[in-house]
């Protein structure tokens, strides 16, 4: 399963840790950061965590919103931790 989270639209709420804090957390209190191939074992978590988010801003791949995001433009980070508004990374999920 790939997971596309829009940092645009991402205020840090916080629910998705909850719901799945073996998929999402933070680093640093303000830096979210996500596994975006999650284990298929998961879903349900990733489910929870998407219908969850007060902004919507997570999607599984597949949706036509997450694909739109495949390829964001410069400022878009697949995770984020530690890395300044407007540089890009690769995607990798984080080690644990």
């Amino acid at each position: 399963m790939k997971l596309v989270v829009d940092l645009n639209k991402c205020q840090s709420y916080g629910q998705c840790v909850f719901a799945a804090p073996t998929v999402f957390r933070f680093h640093n209190e303000e830096s979210l950061e996500f596994d975006y191939t999650p284990d298929e074992a998961l879903r349900e978590q990733v489910e929870r965590a998407a219908a969850a988010c007060p902004v919507q801003a997570i999607m599984l791949g597949g949706s036509q919103e997450a694909m739109a995001l495949e390829h964001p433009p410069i400022g878009w980070v697949g995770q984020i931790g530690g890395i300044g508004k407007g540089q890009t990374t690769k995607e990798q999920p984080y080690a644990q």
